[in-house]
């Protein structure tokens, strides 16, 4: 996985100079295009390269009982990381414990493609971390002889609710008896 591929790609939009500062700014701006006015910034990344753990993951009736090792790459963007300033890990995406987390969800996944462990992966670090965008390579080291290594690289982003839709929906609740 290429780095700075990732944090290249990787922008949000802000507000203009002349809006209003708010701590949600950066969360709402991940799910619009910028806007005339707007300017983008760069995401912070938090990356881990090349974890290696071991993991019952497969199709293949030799894949189904034992464990297997795979290889983990991740980048994980948050806007303006406060610790670039604070110095303090609460202000950052730990990526000890990250790692910790990655070796739990390995023990524990239950799933068979690589695409579906990539997508757990991917759902733990915006959920658990507060990532607001995911890049995920998975891959199988040894899957064949011939074969340096097959996986998978998945990008999520955090998808923002929508404050018209939840405005309609609370709107009509309770107009149907259950």
């Amino acid at each position: 996985m290429d780095r700075f591929d990732a944090i290249r790609h990787t922008r949000f939009p802000t507000p203009p100079d002349n809006a209003p500062a708010d701590d949600a700014a950066p969360q709402q701006a991940a799910s619009r295009a910028p806007s005339h006015g707007e300017r983008e910034v760069p995401m912070d990344i938090v990356y881990i390269e090349g974890l290696t753990g071991s993991t019952v993951i497969g199709i293949d009736k030799s894949e189904l009982h034992a464990a297997q090792p795979v290889r983990m790459s991740l980048a994980i963007g948050v806007p303006a990381i406060r610790a670039c300033t604070t110095d303090r890990i609460e202000d950052t995406i730990n990526y000890a414990a990250v790692r910790e987390a990655l070796h739990a969800l390995l023990a524990s996944h239950g799933v068979q493609l690589l695409e579906a462990l990539a997508e757990k992966v991917a759902q733990m670090l915006i959920r658990d971390f507060g990532a607001h965008w995911v890049r995920v390579s998975i891959e199988k080291p040894a899957k064949f002889d011939d074969v340096e290594s097959v996986g998978v690289l998945i990008e999520r982003r955090r998808v923002q609710p929508n404050p018209a839709r939840a405005t309609f929906a609370w709107l009509g609740e309770g107009l149907v008896p259950n």
